[in-house]
């Protein structure tokens, strides 16, 4: 008997089953081989644009993707520097090998978690709320909550040109028996496909040809735990297609799994095949492909921007042609991968299903992609299920709060038909939710939900301190004409008449902090002595030039937060509100959202329908099915 059954160990199943333990749930992790936990499947890289938001936001809860981010890195950069900080997202390339050993390592290291290997192929279900599942050889496991992290596996179908065949990933069965089980219960599913890009051997390729893409001077960890990142990094490297290239993909499109219509799953939409770039952008003559190394002790080289599913003869001569490739000697072809998926309508903001009580599904099974949305939604599922089986609250973070709430709230409230991948766009509150502050917004939450050691949290409160007394200190402090006018002329902005404020000085666009700071000397003792300058001086420039921005983005939010604070029926009659909009009833009957700000973002509910329905509850017209209006 355990309190938590998590099924599944991929990114989503590996958060889960670590959170559901640290917060106290005995646990256990059920997944068809311990040797694949949190295998990268795709590119070998963590973070992003908006998921590497995501990924500090897992690691500021205490999850374990950030810590083995850093100790695997080969690569670090901070994308989009030369834009402003809110869309700032750190990214580690990582060594794909090493990954999945030291988050095996991360598992085995909590004393009340357990692991093992086997298939779920069933659920045990009593009185509406799950209590086990039954596995392939013949188990039946009870538990208090299941948590299914099912990825790619579940009925999973592999296409290579005109070639099929069962499976999860290259080299990995498939699941089957769950998506059964759970159209037994009720549920309805879909099917999405996602796809990845040949590997090659980098002995074979032609470097000379090749753009060099270097990490970062001074990279920056993910998680807020590390003090020191390695010493080493490796270079990635850039090429292009050409219309040759084209031309060749374009002979294999009448053996396409995807021209042909053999894959009936939508694909992501931000993250094409070669081929579909080819057939949707035909006015562009080339594509840019990143060629990524997959570890320190292996030659194995990722083609990202080259996902396909053409035949392997095409592949090879479209390799063949492309700068730096023409000798490449190719590991595996790439494949295009098809799956069950569950629409995201049918779970609650805990990750909870509605049909069924104390069963959750985090991951690819809600119709994600990628590697920080399923530890996200892993980690509050995990969570989540670990307080259903003790009898607590779920927990739900805002979409003001984290790009978790963001990502979660977009699922819920208006579900996917395609595989969802996060970007900074899709936050509304971005300037808020940055990548250098998601200690401070969430360390201190996941202290009281049992999540976060007391290092940690320590760690969090020391920046925090250090941020305040490096703002006091620049508030008081004044800076000297013959101090800072040759180094304001130096960088393109004037000097100043009379000693003015460090922080004054500080707001000037052309003004670096870092280097302001340079300029005036050192800080004094005891400001920035325990949390260290990495981080802090950043987060305190920010706080000082887009203090404005801030105001009012938690001006909105104030605003927002009336309408989640108003409640809807948990089942109302919507098909009998003929004052809304057809589709509107339609959306709303089949969601059944929890509060008007949920309502105001799904798909096809218009302004003038949440007006009627802020009439409705104000009249108490709005009502359960049976009750009188």
């Amino acid at each position: 008997m355990y309190d938590v059954i998590v099924v599944g160990g991929g990114h989503a199943g590996s958060e889960a089953a670590a959170a559901a333990a640290r917060s106290g749930a005995r646990t256990l992790l059920v997944t068809m081989s311990l040797e694949a936990l949190g295998r990268m499947s795709c590119n070998p890289a963590i973070g992003g644009i908006g998921k590497g938001q995501i990924a500090r936001e897992v690691d500021a809860m205490g999850g374990i993707m950030g810590r083995v981010t850093d100790e695997t890195g080969l690569q670090f950069r901070m994308l989009n520097r030369s834009k402003g900080p809110a869309v700032w997202s750190p990214r580690a390339q990582c060594d794909r090998h090493h990954y999945a050993l030291a988050i095996r390592r991360e598992l085995e290291a909590i004393p009340n978690l357990f692991m093992r290997a086997d298939m779920a192929v069933g659920l045990m279900v009593e009185n509406g709320a799950v209590c086990g599942i039954e596995t392939q050889l013949g188990q039946t496991i009870r538990a208090g909550a299941v948590v299914l992290t099912s990825g790619t596996f579940m009925n999973g179908i592999i296409h290579v040109g005109d070639r099929q065949y069962g499976g999860g990933r290259m080299g990995e069965g498939a699941s089957t028996g769950l998506t059964g089980a759970l159209h037994a219960l009720g549920f309805e599913s879909g099917r999405l496909k996602t796809g990845t890009p040949p590997r090659v051997d980098g002995r074979t390729i032609d470097y000379s040809k090749l753009e060099e893409q270097l990490g970062d001077t001074t990279p920056s960890p993910f998680s807020y735990m590390t003090d020191a990142l390695p010493d080493r990094q490796r270079s990635c490297w850039i090429t292009y297609t050409s219309p040759e290239v084209h031309d060749i993909l374009r002979t294999g499109f009448d053996r396409s799994p995807m021209f042909e219509g053999r894959i009936q799953g939508r694909g992501p939409r931000y993250c094409p095949s070669i081929e579909d770039k080819i057939d949707r952008f035909a006015d562009k003559d080339r594509h840019q492909i990143f060629l990524e190394p997959e570890g320190w002790d292996t030659e194995e080289v990722y083609i990202n921007g080259f996902s396909t599913s053409l035949p392997e003869d095409v592949q090879m001569k479209a390799l063949a042609a492309t700068a730096g490739l023409e000798t490449a000697h190719v590991l595996r072809p790439g494949y295009a991968i098809e799956y069950d998926y569950f629409p995201p309508y049918q779970v609650r903001y805990t990750l909870e299903t509605k049909l069924v009580r104390g069963l959750f599904f985090a991951g690819q099974i809600n119709g994600t992609t990628g590697y920080e949305e399923a530890a996200a939604q892993g980690l509050m599922a995990g969570l989540n299920a670990s307080r259903y089986a003790s009898g607590q609250e779920g927990i739900v973070l805002k979409r003001s709060e984290a790009y978790i709430g963001v990502l979660i709230d977009d699922l819920v409230a208006k579900g996917t038909e395609e595989p969802y991948r996060m970007f900074t766009s899709r936050a509304e509150h971005r300037m808020l939710l940055r990548q250098d502050n998601a200690d401070q917004r969430l360390t201190g939450m996941a202290e009281s939900w049992g999540l976060v050691s007391a290092a940690r949290v320590a760690r969090m409160r020391a920046r925090q301190e250090a941020r305040k007394r490096l703002t006091a200190w620049l508030e008081a402090t004044n800076a000297q004409p013959g101090e800072i006018n040759s180094w304001l002329e130096s960088i393109g902005t004037a000097p100043i008449p009379r000693p003015d404020r460090l922080s004054r000085v500080a707001l000037r666009p052309e003004v670096a902090l870092e280097s302001l700071l340079g300029v005036v000397g050192s800080v004094p003792d005891g400001i920035l002595d325990v949390a260290g300058l990495d981080g802090v001086v950043g987060m305190v420039e920010t706080d000082l030039k887009y203090a404005g921005y801030v105001e009012r983005a938690q001006d909105q939010i104030d605003r927002f937060m009336q309408m989640e604070s108003t409640p809807l029926p948990g089942t109302a009659s919507y098909h009998t509100l003929t004052a809304l909009s057809m589709e509107a009833r339609e959306k709303l009957a089949k969601i059944q959202p929890e509060n008007l700000g949920q309502a105001s973002r799904i798909s096809g509910v218009s302004p003038a329908d949440i007006s009627v329905l802020m009439v409705l509850l104000k009249s108490g017209q709005l009502h359960r099915p049976g009750t009188a209006s």
